[in-house]
Protein backbone atom coordinates (compact mmCIF):
# COMPACT_ATOMS: atom_id res chain seq x y z
CA UNK A 1 0.00 0.00 0.00
CA UNK A 2 2.80 2.42 0.89
CA UNK A 3 4.53 1.82 -2.46
CA UNK A 4 1.22 2.38 -4.26
CA UNK A 5 0.60 5.67 -2.45
CA UNK A 6 4.17 6.78 -3.16
CA UNK A 7 3.74 6.01 -6.85
CA UNK A 8 0.41 7.85 -6.85
CA UNK A 9 1.93 10.92 -5.21
CA UNK A 10 4.69 11.02 -7.83
CA UNK A 11 2.13 11.02 -10.64
CA UNK A 12 -0.80 12.77 -8.97
CA UNK A 13 -0.47 15.83 -11.19
CA UNK A 14 -1.70 13.75 -14.13
CA UNK A 15 -4.85 12.82 -12.24
CA UNK A 16 -5.46 16.50 -11.51
CA UNK A 17 -4.86 17.31 -15.19
CA UNK A 18 -7.34 14.59 -16.17
CA UNK A 19 -9.98 16.31 -14.05
CA UNK A 20 -9.20 19.68 -15.66
CA UNK A 21 -9.78 18.13 -19.09
CA UNK A 22 -12.58 15.61 -18.52
CA UNK A 23 -14.91 17.51 -16.19
CA UNK A 24 -15.40 20.63 -18.37
CA UNK A 25 -15.21 18.83 -21.73
CA UNK A 26 -17.18 15.60 -21.40
CA UNK A 27 -20.87 16.35 -22.17
CA UNK A 28 -23.42 15.39 -19.53
CA UNK A 29 -24.64 12.22 -21.19
CA UNK A 30 -26.51 10.00 -18.70
CA UNK A 31 -24.87 6.66 -17.90
CA UNK A 32 -27.45 5.43 -15.39
CA UNK A 33 -30.83 7.15 -15.08
CA UNK A 34 -32.24 7.78 -11.59
CA UNK A 35 -36.07 7.78 -11.49
CA UNK A 36 -37.82 10.85 -10.15
CA UNK A 37 -34.95 13.30 -10.66
CA UNK A 38 -33.13 14.97 -13.54
CA UNK A 39 -29.70 14.01 -12.22
CA UNK A 40 -28.10 10.88 -13.68
CA UNK A 41 -24.98 8.91 -12.86
CA UNK A 42 -22.38 9.93 -15.45
CA UNK A 43 -18.89 9.03 -16.56
CA UNK A 44 -17.19 11.65 -14.40
CA UNK A 45 -18.84 10.16 -11.31
CA UNK A 46 -16.72 7.02 -11.75
CA UNK A 47 -13.57 9.13 -12.18
CA UNK A 48 -14.36 10.98 -8.95
CA UNK A 49 -15.14 7.69 -7.20
CA UNK A 50 -11.62 6.45 -7.98
CA UNK A 51 -10.16 9.73 -6.73
CA UNK A 52 -12.28 9.50 -3.58
CA UNK A 53 -11.07 5.97 -2.83
CA UNK A 54 -7.37 6.83 -2.92
CA UNK A 55 -7.95 10.12 -1.11
CA UNK A 56 -9.85 8.36 1.68
CA UNK A 57 -6.84 6.13 2.34
CA UNK A 58 -4.62 9.19 2.74
CA UNK A 59 -7.14 10.91 4.99
CA UNK A 60 -7.37 7.88 7.27
CA UNK A 61 -3.58 7.81 7.57
CA UNK A 62 -3.53 11.53 8.44
CA UNK A 63 -6.84 11.84 10.26
CA UNK A 64 -5.55 14.09 13.06
CA UNK A 65 -4.08 16.54 10.55
CA UNK A 66 -7.31 16.44 8.54
CA UNK A 67 -9.43 17.44 11.54
CA UNK A 68 -6.99 20.21 12.51
CA UNK A 69 -7.33 21.98 9.15
CA UNK A 70 -9.73 24.90 9.71
CA UNK A 71 -11.21 24.81 6.19
CA UNK A 72 -11.78 21.06 6.17
CA UNK A 73 -13.25 21.25 9.66
CA UNK A 74 -15.70 23.90 8.43
CA UNK A 75 -16.83 21.56 5.67
CA UNK A 76 -17.38 18.76 8.18
CA UNK A 77 -19.59 21.04 10.28
CA UNK A 78 -21.52 22.10 7.18
CA UNK A 79 -22.22 18.51 6.13
CA UNK A 80 -23.17 17.47 9.64
CA UNK A 81 -25.79 20.22 9.72
CA UNK A 82 -26.89 19.31 6.19
CA UNK A 83 -27.39 15.68 7.18
CA UNK A 84 -29.36 16.72 10.28
CA UNK A 85 -31.52 19.00 8.15
CA UNK A 86 -32.13 16.18 5.69
CA UNK A 87 -33.24 13.79 8.43
CA UNK A 88 -35.51 16.52 9.80
CA UNK A 89 -36.97 17.06 6.33
CA UNK A 90 -37.72 13.36 6.00
CA UNK A 91 -39.24 12.66 9.42
CA UNK A 92 -40.41 16.01 10.84
CA UNK A 93 -41.39 18.49 8.14
CA UNK A 94 -41.88 15.69 5.58
CA UNK A 95 -40.59 17.95 2.82
CA UNK A 96 -38.00 15.54 1.42
CA UNK A 97 -38.22 12.26 -0.49
CA UNK A 98 -35.52 10.15 1.23
CA UNK A 99 -33.75 8.76 -1.85
CA UNK A 100 -33.64 12.08 -3.68
CA UNK A 101 -32.63 13.98 -0.55
CA UNK A 102 -29.69 11.68 0.19
CA UNK A 103 -28.63 11.92 -3.46
CA UNK A 104 -28.50 15.71 -3.18
CA UNK A 105 -26.36 15.42 -0.05
CA UNK A 106 -24.06 12.86 -1.69
CA UNK A 107 -23.55 14.99 -4.79
CA UNK A 108 -22.59 18.01 -2.71
CA UNK A 109 -19.99 15.84 -1.02
CA UNK A 110 -18.83 14.55 -4.41
CA UNK A 111 -18.10 18.08 -5.61
CA UNK A 112 -15.56 18.45 -2.79
CA UNK A 113 -13.54 15.33 -3.58
CA UNK A 114 -10.89 17.31 -5.52
CA UNK A 115 -10.47 19.69 -2.57
CA UNK A 116 -9.87 16.81 -0.16
CA UNK A 117 -7.52 15.21 -2.70
CA UNK A 118 -5.41 18.36 -3.04
CA UNK A 119 -5.10 18.53 0.76
CA UNK A 120 -4.13 14.85 0.93
CA UNK A 121 -1.55 14.78 -1.88
CA UNK A 122 -0.54 18.46 -2.04
CA UNK A 123 0.20 18.56 -5.80
CA UNK A 124 0.71 22.33 -5.73
CA UNK A 125 4.22 22.44 -7.21
CA UNK A 126 2.85 21.82 -10.69
CA UNK A 127 0.80 25.00 -11.22
CA UNK A 128 2.38 25.72 -14.62
CA UNK A 129 1.39 22.25 -15.83
CA UNK A 130 -2.20 22.80 -14.66
CA UNK A 131 -2.43 26.23 -16.27
CA UNK A 132 -1.20 24.87 -19.60
CA UNK A 133 -3.73 22.04 -19.35
CA UNK A 134 -6.45 24.57 -18.58
CA UNK A 135 -5.46 26.65 -21.61
CA UNK A 136 -5.86 23.59 -23.83
CA UNK A 137 -9.24 22.88 -22.26
CA UNK A 138 -10.46 26.46 -22.87
CA UNK A 139 -9.32 26.21 -26.50
CA UNK A 140 -11.37 23.03 -27.02
CA UNK A 141 -14.38 24.60 -25.28
CA UNK A 142 -14.02 27.56 -27.66
CA UNK A 143 -13.79 25.36 -30.74
CA UNK A 144 -16.88 23.42 -29.72
CA UNK A 145 -18.74 26.65 -28.93
CA UNK A 146 -17.92 28.02 -32.39
CA UNK A 147 -19.05 24.69 -33.82
CA UNK A 148 -22.39 25.00 -32.01
CA UNK A 149 -23.03 28.44 -33.41
CA UNK A 150 -21.75 28.07 -36.95
CA UNK A 151 -21.43 24.34 -37.73
CA UNK A 152 -24.54 22.85 -36.12
CA UNK A 153 -22.67 20.94 -33.40
CA UNK A 154 -25.09 19.30 -30.93
CA UNK A 155 -26.11 21.09 -27.71
CA UNK A 156 -26.43 18.91 -24.60
CA UNK A 157 -28.15 20.59 -21.64
CA UNK A 158 -29.89 19.46 -18.44
CA UNK A 159 -32.40 22.27 -17.89
CA UNK A 160 -35.41 19.97 -17.74
CA UNK A 161 -36.18 16.27 -17.44
CA UNK A 162 -36.45 15.61 -21.17
CA UNK A 163 -33.22 17.40 -22.09
CA UNK A 164 -31.35 15.70 -19.22
CA UNK A 165 -31.81 12.35 -20.96
CA UNK A 166 -29.03 13.39 -23.35
CA UNK A 167 -31.23 14.82 -26.10
CA UNK A 168 -29.12 16.54 -28.77
CA UNK A 169 -30.39 20.03 -29.60
CA UNK A 170 -29.15 22.64 -32.06
CA UNK A 171 -28.25 26.29 -31.57
CA UNK A 172 -30.76 28.78 -32.96
CA UNK A 173 -30.15 32.51 -33.56
CA UNK A 174 -30.55 34.55 -30.39
CA UNK A 175 -30.04 31.65 -28.01
CA UNK A 176 -27.16 31.04 -25.59
CA UNK A 177 -23.92 29.19 -26.25
CA UNK A 178 -23.13 26.60 -23.60
CA UNK A 179 -20.44 24.62 -25.50
CA UNK A 180 -19.57 21.45 -23.55
CA UNK A 181 -21.33 22.60 -20.37
CA UNK A 182 -24.84 21.66 -19.27
CA UNK A 183 -26.07 25.24 -19.41
CA UNK A 184 -24.91 28.72 -20.34
CA UNK A 185 -24.75 29.87 -16.69
CA UNK A 186 -22.36 27.00 -15.89
CA UNK A 187 -20.08 27.97 -18.77
CA UNK A 188 -20.21 31.67 -17.90
CA UNK A 189 -19.39 31.03 -14.23
CA UNK A 190 -16.47 28.80 -15.21
CA UNK A 191 -15.11 31.68 -17.28
CA UNK A 192 -15.58 34.15 -14.41
CA UNK A 193 -13.40 31.85 -12.32
CA UNK A 194 -10.59 31.10 -14.76
CA UNK A 195 -10.29 34.11 -17.11
CA UNK A 196 -8.60 36.26 -14.42
CA UNK A 197 -5.80 33.68 -14.28
CA UNK A 198 -4.92 34.18 -17.96
CA UNK A 199 -5.36 37.94 -17.77
CA UNK A 200 -3.09 38.13 -14.72
CA UNK A 201 -0.39 36.02 -16.33
CA UNK A 202 -0.64 38.01 -19.55
CA UNK A 203 0.68 41.09 -17.72
CA UNK A 204 3.22 39.21 -15.61
CA UNK A 205 5.04 37.13 -18.20
CA UNK A 206 7.77 38.75 -20.27
CA UNK A 207 8.14 35.92 -22.77
CA UNK A 208 6.42 36.95 -26.04
CA UNK A 209 5.37 33.45 -27.07
CA UNK A 210 3.72 32.80 -23.70
CA UNK A 211 1.94 36.16 -23.88
CA UNK A 212 0.60 35.38 -27.36
CA UNK A 213 -0.91 32.11 -26.14
CA UNK A 214 -2.32 33.76 -23.02
CA UNK A 215 -3.79 36.61 -25.06
CA UNK A 216 -5.41 34.15 -27.47
CA UNK A 217 -6.83 32.11 -24.60
CA UNK A 218 -8.27 35.24 -22.98
CA UNK A 219 -9.92 36.23 -26.28
CA UNK A 220 -11.38 32.73 -26.67
CA UNK A 221 -12.82 33.03 -23.19
CA UNK A 222 -14.23 36.49 -23.85
CA UNK A 223 -15.99 35.24 -26.98
CA UNK A 224 -17.51 32.37 -25.02
CA UNK A 225 -18.57 34.65 -22.16
CA UNK A 226 -20.17 37.10 -24.58
CA UNK A 227 -22.08 34.37 -26.38
CA UNK A 228 -23.22 32.74 -23.15
CA UNK A 229 -25.34 35.90 -22.78
CA UNK A 230 -25.19 35.83 -18.98
CA UNK A 231 -25.73 39.34 -17.61
CA UNK A 232 -24.56 38.74 -14.06
CA UNK A 233 -21.49 36.81 -15.23
CA UNK A 234 -20.36 39.71 -17.40
CA UNK A 235 -20.46 42.00 -14.38
CA UNK A 236 -18.80 39.38 -12.16
CA UNK A 237 -16.05 38.87 -14.73
CA UNK A 238 -15.27 42.61 -14.81
CA UNK A 239 -15.10 42.62 -11.00
CA UNK A 240 -12.96 39.48 -10.80
CA UNK A 241 -10.48 40.58 -13.47
CA UNK A 242 -10.18 44.04 -11.98
CA UNK A 243 -9.52 42.65 -8.51
CA UNK A 244 -6.87 40.23 -9.81
CA UNK A 245 -4.99 43.03 -11.55
CA UNK A 246 -5.27 45.34 -8.53
CA UNK A 247 -3.74 42.62 -6.36
CA UNK A 248 -0.83 42.54 -8.80
CA UNK A 249 -0.68 46.36 -8.77
CA UNK A 250 -1.37 46.43 -12.52
CA UNK A 251 -3.59 49.50 -12.30
CA UNK A 252 -3.19 50.83 -15.84
CA UNK A 253 -3.88 47.39 -17.29
CA UNK A 254 -7.32 47.40 -15.63
CA UNK A 255 -8.56 50.03 -18.07
CA UNK A 256 -7.17 48.14 -21.06
CA UNK A 257 -8.87 44.89 -20.01
CA UNK A 258 -12.20 46.65 -19.40
CA UNK A 259 -11.97 48.44 -22.76
CA UNK A 260 -11.26 45.24 -24.74
CA UNK A 261 -13.93 43.36 -22.80
CA UNK A 262 -16.58 46.00 -23.49
CA UNK A 263 -15.84 45.81 -27.21
CA UNK A 264 -16.76 42.13 -27.07
CA UNK A 265 -19.85 42.68 -24.93
CA UNK A 266 -21.23 45.58 -26.98
CA UNK A 267 -20.84 43.50 -30.14
CA UNK A 268 -23.55 41.13 -28.94
CA UNK A 269 -27.09 42.26 -29.70
CA UNK A 270 -28.46 39.37 -27.65
CA UNK A 271 -26.48 40.43 -24.57
CA UNK A 272 -27.40 44.11 -24.96
CA UNK A 273 -31.02 43.14 -25.44
CA UNK A 274 -31.04 41.19 -22.17
CA UNK A 275 -29.72 44.22 -20.28
CA UNK A 276 -32.35 46.46 -21.88
CA UNK A 277 -35.09 44.02 -20.82
CA UNK A 278 -33.92 43.98 -17.20
CA UNK A 279 -36.66 45.01 -14.83
CA UNK A 280 -39.34 45.38 -17.50
CA UNK A 281 -42.45 43.29 -16.90
CA UNK A 282 -45.57 42.42 -18.81
CA UNK A 283 -48.52 44.73 -18.10
CA UNK A 284 -51.86 43.32 -19.20
CA UNK A 285 -53.73 46.53 -18.43
CA UNK A 286 -52.02 48.30 -21.30
CA UNK A 287 -52.81 47.61 -24.93
CA UNK A 288 -49.15 48.28 -25.71
CA UNK A 289 -47.02 45.13 -25.79
CA UNK A 290 -44.37 45.28 -23.07
CA UNK A 291 -41.40 42.91 -23.06
CA UNK A 292 -41.12 40.69 -19.97
CA UNK A 293 -37.74 39.76 -18.56
CA UNK A 294 -38.54 36.13 -17.89
CA UNK A 295 -35.57 35.18 -15.72
CA UNK A 296 -36.04 38.20 -13.42
CA UNK A 297 -39.76 37.54 -13.15
CA UNK A 298 -39.23 33.87 -12.23
CA UNK A 299 -36.73 34.79 -9.52
CA UNK A 300 -38.88 37.50 -7.92
CA UNK A 301 -42.26 35.81 -8.26
CA UNK A 302 -41.53 32.08 -7.92
CA UNK A 303 -38.07 30.91 -6.87
CA UNK A 304 -37.03 33.42 -4.19
CA UNK A 305 -40.44 33.45 -2.42
CA UNK A 306 -40.41 29.63 -2.43
CA UNK A 307 -37.01 29.59 -0.69
CA UNK A 308 -38.18 32.14 1.87
CA UNK A 309 -41.30 30.10 2.61
CA UNK A 310 -39.09 27.06 3.26
CA UNK A 311 -36.91 29.14 5.57
CA UNK A 312 -39.93 30.39 7.52
CA UNK A 313 -41.24 26.83 7.83
CA UNK A 314 -38.08 25.73 9.68
CA UNK A 315 -35.68 28.65 10.17
CA UNK A 316 -33.12 26.79 12.31
CA UNK A 317 -32.18 23.84 10.05
CA UNK A 318 -34.36 24.37 6.97
CA UNK A 319 -36.54 21.87 5.15
CA UNK A 320 -33.75 19.64 3.79
CA UNK A 321 -31.85 19.18 0.54
CA UNK A 322 -34.07 18.92 -2.56
CA UNK A 323 -37.09 20.34 -0.67
CA UNK A 324 -37.35 23.56 -2.68
CA UNK A 325 -36.98 22.15 -6.17
CA UNK A 326 -34.23 22.09 -8.73
CA UNK A 327 -33.50 25.84 -8.88
CA UNK A 328 -33.65 28.93 -6.68
CA UNK A 329 -31.27 31.14 -8.68
CA UNK A 330 -29.73 32.50 -5.50
CA UNK A 331 -27.42 30.14 -3.66
CA UNK A 332 -27.64 32.08 -0.41
CA UNK A 333 -31.45 31.95 -0.31
CA UNK A 334 -31.25 28.29 -1.32
CA UNK A 335 -29.01 27.56 1.67
CA UNK A 336 -31.36 29.41 4.01
CA UNK A 337 -34.34 27.44 2.72
CA UNK A 338 -32.72 24.01 2.65
CA UNK A 339 -30.45 24.04 5.72
CA UNK A 340 -31.68 27.06 7.68
CA UNK A 341 -29.70 29.56 9.72
CA UNK A 342 -27.31 26.92 11.05
CA UNK A 343 -26.46 25.53 7.62
CA UNK A 344 -26.25 28.98 6.07
CA UNK A 345 -23.89 30.12 8.84
CA UNK A 346 -21.72 27.02 8.33
CA UNK A 347 -21.57 27.72 4.60
CA UNK A 348 -20.57 31.33 5.22
CA UNK A 349 -17.90 30.08 7.64
CA UNK A 350 -16.37 28.04 4.80
CA UNK A 351 -16.23 31.14 2.61
CA UNK A 352 -14.74 33.15 5.48
CA UNK A 353 -12.03 30.53 6.11
CA UNK A 354 -11.05 30.57 2.43
CA UNK A 355 -11.12 34.37 2.39
CA UNK A 356 -8.80 34.50 5.41
CA UNK A 357 -6.14 32.58 3.52
CA UNK A 358 -6.53 34.83 0.48
CA UNK A 359 -6.46 37.98 2.60
CA UNK A 360 -3.25 37.02 4.37
CA UNK A 361 -1.38 36.56 1.08
CA UNK A 362 -2.34 39.93 -0.41
CA UNK A 363 0.97 41.60 0.55
CA UNK A 364 3.15 38.53 0.04
CA UNK A 365 2.53 37.68 -3.60
CA UNK A 366 6.13 38.50 -4.43
CA UNK A 367 7.17 35.46 -2.37
CA UNK A 368 5.81 33.31 -5.20
CA UNK A 369 7.01 32.59 -8.71
CA UNK A 370 5.36 34.47 -11.59
CA UNK A 371 3.13 31.55 -12.55
CA UNK A 372 2.08 31.02 -8.93
CA UNK A 373 1.50 34.72 -8.40
CA UNK A 374 -0.72 35.01 -11.48
CA UNK A 375 -2.63 31.86 -10.56
CA UNK A 376 -3.29 32.99 -6.99
CA UNK A 377 -4.33 36.53 -7.98
CA UNK A 378 -6.60 35.11 -10.68
CA UNK A 379 -8.28 32.64 -8.34
CA UNK A 380 -8.80 35.30 -5.65
CA UNK A 381 -10.44 37.57 -8.22
CA UNK A 382 -12.46 34.68 -9.63
CA UNK A 383 -13.58 33.64 -6.14
CA UNK A 384 -15.03 37.09 -5.46
CA UNK A 385 -16.73 37.07 -8.87
CA UNK A 386 -18.33 33.71 -8.10
CA UNK A 387 -19.66 34.98 -4.77
CA UNK A 388 -21.38 37.72 -6.76
CA UNK A 389 -22.69 35.23 -9.32
CA UNK A 390 -24.16 33.12 -6.53
CA UNK A 391 -26.64 35.92 -5.80
CA UNK A 392 -28.44 35.09 -9.05
CA UNK A 393 -27.37 31.53 -9.92
CA UNK A 394 -27.33 28.20 -8.03
CA UNK A 395 -23.73 27.86 -9.02
CA UNK A 396 -22.45 25.80 -6.10
CA UNK A 397 -24.84 23.02 -7.18
CA UNK A 398 -23.80 22.96 -10.86
CA UNK A 399 -21.67 19.81 -11.00
CA UNK A 400 -19.18 20.65 -13.76
CA UNK A 401 -18.54 24.07 -12.33
CA UNK A 402 -18.60 23.17 -8.63
CA UNK A 403 -15.99 20.42 -9.08
CA UNK A 404 -13.67 22.83 -10.89
CA UNK A 405 -14.33 25.60 -8.36
CA UNK A 406 -13.26 23.58 -5.33
CA UNK A 407 -10.32 22.07 -7.23
CA UNK A 408 -8.86 25.47 -8.13
CA UNK A 409 -9.64 27.01 -4.76
CA UNK A 410 -7.89 24.08 -3.09
CA UNK A 411 -4.84 24.45 -5.34
CA UNK A 412 -4.60 28.16 -4.51
CA UNK A 413 -5.27 27.77 -0.78
CA UNK A 414 -2.82 24.93 -0.19
CA UNK A 415 -0.21 26.48 -2.46
CA UNK A 416 -0.38 29.54 -0.19
CA UNK A 417 -0.26 27.47 2.98
CA UNK A 418 2.61 25.34 1.72
CA UNK A 419 4.62 28.29 0.41
CA UNK A 420 4.27 30.38 3.50
CA UNK A 421 4.80 27.34 5.72
CA UNK A 422 1.82 28.10 7.93
CA UNK A 423 0.38 25.28 9.97
CA UNK A 424 -2.93 27.01 10.53
CA UNK A 425 -4.46 29.99 8.75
Amino acid sequence: MQKFLSLLEDNFKYLIATLIVIIPLYPKFPFVRIPGIYVSIRFEDFLLLILAAVTLVKIILRLKEFVKDSILRSFLVFFLIGATSLISGIFLTRTVTPGIGFLHLARRLEYLIPLFAVWAFLPVRNIEFYVKTLMLTVFIIFVYGVGQRYLNFPVIITQNEEYSKGVALRWIPGSHINSTFAGHYDLASFLVLILPIFISLLFIYKDKISRIFLFATALFGLWLLTNSVSRISVISYLVSSTLALVLLKKYKEVFLVIFVSLIFFFSSQALLGRYLNLGVYAQESSPVSVVEDRSTSIRFNVEWPRALRAFIKNPIIGTGYSSIGLATDNDYLRALGEVGILGFSAFILILVRVSEVFYKVRDRLNDFTDIEKGFIAGIIGGFVGILLNAMFIDIFEASKFAIMLWLFIALAVYLIKDKLNEQKI
